[in-house]
C-alpha cells in the first residue's frame, strides 16, 4: 500500500536534506503539526496535494517521497538473494581472482546484443530478467576487458561500462541509490578505457539522475550542464546519436532545475531539448539505438507533460499531452508514465472521471507495474475518499487494495 513508510521516508529525506520539521513545514507550506504527526506516525497518510508540497519542498520526485520505485520483484522483495547477486556481480569479493583474456567461444558481439537486451528488457520494467541476467553480462563483460588485442580490450571496456550502467539504473529502482552510484563510479572508469565517446556522457546521464533520487539537485544540475557543454564543445552533438545523448542530458539539467523551484528555466531547457529532436531524424545514424539514450520529439514531450503535473500546472501538463502521438521507438516504461501523469493532471484539476478513464487505460496496458507503483494506489486513495465516486473507480479500487 501507498504511503506505508510514509513517515519513515519523510524524516529520512527531510534529515538528508539538513532541514528542520519547522523549515520542511514553511519551505512546502504544510503545517508543522502535519509534518511531526507523519513523522511520529500518528499519521499514515496524506492527501495528494499535500504530498505534492512536502515533495517539492524537500526537491524530490512525488514517487520519491512515497515509496518509489515501482521495481518490486515478483515475490514483493527488493533485497532477495537475486539482487544479493547483483550487488556482488558490481563489488566483486575483495582479493577475488582476476579475469582471464576470453575463451575461443566467446563472442564480443553476442555479449553486445545480451546487453542491449538488458536495456530493452529494463525499459519494458522486466526487472525480474534482467536482475537475472545481469551478473553473467558483469562477469563476461570483466572477462573481455582481459583481451590481448588493444581493439577488442577497449571494446570489452565499453561493454563493462554500459553493464554497470545498466546496473546502476536497476539499484536505483529497487531504492539503493548508494549502490547505484558505486556501480555508476566504476562504468565511469571503464568509460575512461573504452573507445567510445559517447559513453561517459550516458553514465554522466544516469549519475545525475541518481543525485536526483538522493535530492542533491545542484550536483545533477552541475553534471549534466557540464557535460552538454563538453559534448558541443567537442562536437559530439552532430550525429544522431551525440544528439540523443546531449538531448537526454538537457532534459535531465531540466528535471533539476524544476525540483529547485525555477520550473521557468526548466521550460526553456526543454523547449531547447524539443527543437534538439526534431533534428535527430535528420542526422547520420549511429547504430544500435538500445543502447543510446533515450531522446525523441515524443520523449521530450512525455517529460515536459511529466514535469507541468508535478510542478503545479496541471492544465498545462494536459494540453501538452492531448493529441499526443507516440514514436514507434518509445519505450513501454515512458508510455505508462505519461498516463500516469495523465492521471495525476486529472486529479489535480478535480477531473476525477477523467483521472479514471486515464487509470483504466493503464491497468490495460501495463497491470503489473500498476499494481507495483505507489503513486497509482496514492491517486486512487485520493480519488475514494471523495463523496461521490466515478463509474469505473470501485474496480479500480479494488485492483489495488484501496477502499472500505
Amino acid at each position: 500500500m501507498a504511503n506505508e513508510d510514509l513517515g519513515r521516508i519523510l524524516r529520512r529525506l527531510r534529515r538528508l536534506a539538513s532541514l528542520t520539521q519547522e523549515e520542511l513545514a514553511e519551505r512546502s507550506g504544510v503545517s508543522v503539526d502535519v509534518v511531526r504527526q507523519l513523522e511520529q506516525r500518528r499519521k499514515h497518510s496524506a492527501r495528494l496535494p499535500t504530498l505534492h508540497a512536502l515533495a517539492n519542498g524537500l526537491g524530490v520526485e512525488l514517487t520519491t517521497l512515497l515509496g518509489d520505485p515501482p521495481a518490486v520483484s515478483s515475490t514483493g522483495e527488493n533485497d532477495g538473494p537475486r539482487f544479493v547477486a547483483v550487488r556482488r556481480a558490481i563489488m566483486p569479493v575483495l582479493w577475488g581472482p582476476v579475469p582471464g583474456p576470453p575463451g575461443p567461444d566467446f563472442s564480443l558481439e553476442r555479449l553486445r546484443e545480451q546487453i542491449a537486451d538488458g536495456w530493452t528488457q529494463y525499459h519494458a520494467a522486466e526487472f525480474d530478467t534482467v536482475m537475472k541476467a545481469l551478473p553473467d553480462l558483469l562477469s563476461d563483460a570483466r572477462t573481455a576487458t582481459a583481451s590481448g588485442n588493444d581493439d577488442d580490450r577497449r571494446a570489452g571496456w565499453a561493454a563493462l561500462g554500459k553493464a554497470l550502467q545498466l546496473a546502476g539504473h536497476v539499484a536505483v529502482r529497487m531504492g539503493k541509490t548508494d549502490l547505484a552510484l558505486t556501480s555508476l563510479e566504476r562504468a565511469v572508469d571503464a568509460a575512461g578505457r573504452s573507445s567510445d565517446p559517447l559513453l561517459l556522457p550516458m553514465i554522466v546521464n544516469s549519475t545525475a539522475w541518481t543525485y536526483q533520487r538522493q535530492g542533491r539537485l545542484e550536483d545533477a544540475l552541475s553534471i549534466a550542464l557540464r557535460a552538454t557543454e563538453d559534448m558541443v564543445n567537442a562536437g559530439r552533438d552532430e550525429t544522431a546519436d551525440g544528439l540523443k545523448v546531449w538531448g537526454a542530458l538537457t532534459m535531465s539539467a531540466a528535471t533539476s532545475a524544476a525540483r529547485s523551484g525555477d520550473y521557468e528555466r526548466a521550460a526553456a531547457m526543454m523547449e531547447t531539448a524539443e527543437k534538439g529532436a526534431a533534428r535527430v531524424s535528420k542526422l547520420p545514424d549511429g547504430g544500435d539505438s538500445r543502447m543510446v539514450s533515450v531522446f525523441s520529439p515524443s520523449s521530450v514531450r512525455i517529460e515536459r507533460v511529466r514535469l507541468a503535473v508535478q510542478y503545479g500546472h496541471p492544465e498545462e501538463a494536459l494540453a501538452l499531452a492531448k493529441g499526443m502521438r507516440l514514436s514507434k521507438d518509445t519505450p513501454p516504461s515512458w508510455r505508462t508514465w505519461l498516463l500516469l501523469d495523465v492521471a495525476r493532471a486529472h486529479t489535480d484539476i478535480g477531473d476525477a472521471a477523467g483521472a479514471v478513464k486515464t487509470l483504466e487505460s493503464l491497468r490495460r496496458v501495463a497491470p503489473t507495474w500498476m499494481q507495483h507503483h505507489t503513486l497509482a494506489v496514492a491517486i486512487v486513495r485520493d480519488l475514494w475518499a471523495l463523496p461521490n465516486h466515478p463509474p469505473g473507480l470501485r474496480p479500480l479500487a479494488e485492483f489495488l487494495g484501496v477502499g472500505e
